[in-house]
Formats: C-alpha cells, structure tokens, sequence
C-alpha cells in the first residue's frame, strides 16, 4: 500500500493553492500533474481498486501492448459481483462469472497485484473492504471501474468510477485525464426524526433533486446533521450521490473519520498517524469558497422514504401516497406512466401495506456491520412474515465474522433471516441472486431500474429499517409503527 514514489508524479502545488478552496479543490490541485490548455488535467491516482468485471479487457489491452501494470502496490483487488453468496467454497455455477473470477486470479498473479479473492479473510465488496481495512484515507484519489467508487468520498476523497478503457490508463500510468467538474454543496442541518438513518436522508435528497439534478458536479454534504453520522452511514450517503447524477461525493474528515480509520490494518501507524492527521485536519472548505450550486435541507423534514419508481429519485415518505400526473412536473409524466406500469402500482395510492415477497439488505449502499446490527436490533424477539423470503448479505468476510462473533447470525436465525456469504448478491442481477419476475422486493441497494434485481423484478429501494420492518410484517410499514 506504499505511495512512496508518488511525489516524481504529482506538482509540487501547497495543499489548498492560494485564496478560499473548497474540499474538492484542496485535493484536486494537489493530485495535477498537468494541465492541457483548453482541456482536461491529468490526474494523479493514489489508490486503484480493481474487481473482476470491468479488469479483464483493461489487462488484455496491456498484455496486447506488451506492457505491465505501472504501480501494482497501489492497486487492490477484490471478487465481489459474480461471486455466490452460498456454498463460496465450491466451484462457481454460472459460467461467465466463473471465467470471471478465474480471469481475476490469473491476472493478479501475473501483474503483481494484491487479490482478496473467495476464501480470502478480507474478501467482499469493493466499497466495503477498502474502507474497513484502512486502505481509504482522506485527500486521496480514488478510483475503481464501478460506478459507486463515490462511497469512498465519506473519508474526505475525491473517489469516482471509470470505464474499462480509463482502468487501463490508470493500470499503465498510475493517471488519469479528468476534467474539472464543477463544484455542489448540500447542507442538512438539525436533527433526524426517529427511524430515520442515512438512507432515508440522501433518498429524501433524491427525491428533491432527482436522478439527474447533481449531473456534472462534484457533491460535498454538509451540515450538522451530517456530522452527526457515523462514517458507516456517511458512506451511505456518498454511495448514492452517483445516483443523483454527481461525479462523486465528499464530506470532510473530522474526529468521527480519524477515530473510524486508528488502528485498521493499512492505516498510517505510530508517528506516521500523527502526521497524516495534521494533514488531514487541513481537509475542509474554506468558510468563502465558492460553489456553483447549493442546497440546503431541514433534517426534521425528512421521514421513513421509499421509492415507487425505475429510477432512485422516484420517492416518497412511505407514509405519502404515490404522485400522480397533476402533481408533478410536465417532463416526468411520460415516464412516471411508465415506470407505474412496470411497477405494478397506482397513481395517488398508498404505498404503505403494498405487498413485498422479497428482502435484500446488503450491497454497497448498507452491508456493513452497523446495517446488521441496526436489523438486529430491531428484530430481535420478532418473526419473518410466513411468505417473505429475506437475505441478509454481509459486505465482507470481516463484516460476517463480526456478526457471528456477536450472535447477531443468531438473532437471524431465529428471525428466519437468512445470513448469506459476502458479496453483491442480489444489488444486480449479475449472479445467482436474482429476483423472479413481477416479485417485489424492498431492497438496500443503490438501483431500481427495470430488471436491475433479475428480468421483470420490481425493487422499492428502502433503509435497513424500512426493509426489517417489512420482512416482519409481509407489507411496506412505516417502521415508526414498530419502533419502541
């Protein structure tokens, strides 16, 4: 994980260049290399993830040019959306993920790249295992070719996905070319209402931007009532700025972050901790630096949220009735009819008791230890409805241990949860985990596009809360009814 001959590529630009800088900028500036008059910059990379989808053409472009990986020690990776999340110890059924994955192993070998593949005590999601390990740390540039790269934007990052074609140029070069987006800052302040988690906050967001409203811009979230969050839940909320459009998202390093990162395994140590966190105090926007854009949210405005529609801005209060034509804007018409239709649901109804055959609480979004204690919590001492199935998919080996070492796979068990092996699972239809056709499934993914969860599926994106409550009562429930 050494970044030691970082500084023969990177200026030599002070942290933050002169006058008031935002965040993105404080790391932006110090990462160019150079910058092309009339266009994009190019961009140091500190820190590459890599799994076994978008790899496999990246390294056969560079065995095609005769060339090897330019920094391996700055690249990880991991098997994570093809791999089963039962039985992980036998073959791979499906063909094309185990080409897949097998592709990964034989890559890594021949480049020299540190792989946590199945098996492996770190193995798991990308998004998860980067943080959990120490190996995401503020002011870096991050970058993986998956879209939700932007979850590692909560420890003060620039993070963002790439296409195949970028993930060879970083392979070959350890750079990037980027072009400078520009720059949004939403601010939530005040405090959360009970039952309401992170997911609920940056859905609420969603619904008030929608999917296309941060489109071009760098997002930094803000305020009191997201310093409030733990960086589990901070990496929720940076996880689905891509789905409002942004290029990623960021929230400033403070003491919650430095506390999260003391101690994890690739983590600065002793004197070298000392050090980095001087450095990363320095990570905020200056009081008058300038956005493009801004917003600001009250947090006492926001309740349990739910989506209705295929696209993740398509919410609602799980307590609100589903829009109708007469209420929203003229251009979302055409595909609110749509997206209905697909859904199987009626303009101006409820959408509290419709009801749900399957539950997914996993992925990116919510799989890490805090999303299963929170389930646990709540479920503790209460049954799955007869007719729901619910998998509860952990986002890394060190997520599952923690929870059986807690007995939280206990208070699954006798919940009739199912406690799964780790992986992306049912976030993509991409493996074994797939929703039939025409089955609804409240699910704590990041997607709800036509077919994302399996070919005719119908997902209702919801918090760990929203999606435990449901799998108690075999209908969509506002989990306030529930709580104690």
């Amino acid at each position: 994980m050494s970044d030691t001959n970082q500084q023969e590529l990177t200026t030599t630009t002070p942290l933050g260049g002169g006058g008031a800088n935002s965040l993105f900028e404080k790391i932006w500036k110090k990462h160019i290399v150079k910058t092309i008059e009339d266009g994009p910059s190019v961009l140091y990379i500190d820190r590459h993830f890599i799994h076994e989808v978008t790899s496999p053409q990246a390294f056969t472009g560079l065995n095609k040019r005769g060339i090897k990986v330019f920094r391996p020690k700055q690249i990880v990776a991991t098997a994570d959306h093809n791999v089963p999340t039962l039985n992980q110890h036998l073959p791979i059924k499906e063909e094309l993920s185990r080409k897949q994955v097998e592709a990964l192993v034989k890559n890594c070998a021949e480049h020299d790249i540190e792989l946590y593949g199945l098996g492996h005590p770190y193995q798991g999601i990308v998004h998860v295992i980067g943080p959990e390990l120490g190996i995401t740390q503020p002011g870096m540039t991050i970058v993986c070719g998956d879209s939700h790269t932007s979850t590692h934007g909560a420890f003060g990052a620039i993070a963002f996905g790439i296409g195949t074609s970028e993930v060879e140029m970083v392979m070959a070069t350890q750079c990037l070319l980027q072009s400078k987006p520009k720059l949004m800052r939403i601010t939530v302040d005040g405090e959360l209402n009970k039952g309401v988690v992170s997911k609920d906050i940056v859905l609420y967001i969603l619904s008030k931007l929608t999917a296309s409203g941060a489109t071009g811009y760098a997002v930094e979230f803000a305020g009191s009532a997201i310093r409030s969050l733990s960086m589990e839940a901070r990496m929720t909320i940076c996880n689905m700025s891509i789905e409002m459009g942004g290029r990623c998202g960021l929230i400033a390093p403070d003491e919650t972050t430095f506390q999260y990162l003391k101690g994890r395994t690739f983590a600065p140590k002793a004197a070298e901790w000392d050090e980095q966190v001087a450095k990363w105090k320095t990570l905020h926007s200056d009081a008058n630096a300038v956005f493009d854009k801004e917003y600001h949210f009250d947090a006492a405005d926001i309740q349990p949220m739910i989506t209705y529609g295929t696209n993740p801005g398509m919410g609602m209060a799980v307590a609100d009735h589903i829009p109708t034509t007469e209420t929203i804007n003229d251009s979302d018409r055409s595909g609110l009819a749509k997206s209905l239709a697909y859904m199987g649901l009626e303009q101006g109804a409820p959408i509290r008791g419709q009801k749900i055959d399957y539950v997914f609480i996993g992925s990116c979004t919510n799989s890490r230890i805090e999303d299963l204690r929170m389930v646990a919590d709540f479920v503790k001492g209460r049954k799955k409805a007869a007719d729901v199935e619910v998998w509860i998919v952990p986002g890394s080996k060190q997520v599952e241990a923690q929870a059986r070492a807690e007995g939280i796979d206990k208070v699954f068990e006798e919940a009739g949860f199912q406690l799964r092996q780790p992986g992306c699972s049912a976030c993509l239809g991409m493996n074994e985990d797939k929703i039939p056709a025409g089955k609804y499934c409240i699910s704590t993914s990041n997607r709800n596009f036509e077919g994302r969860q399996g070919a005719g599926a119908r997902t209702l994106l919801a918090s760990p809360l929203t999606a435990a409550a449901a799998a108690i009562t075999g209908v969509v429930t506002d989990v306030r009814e529930l709580l104690n």
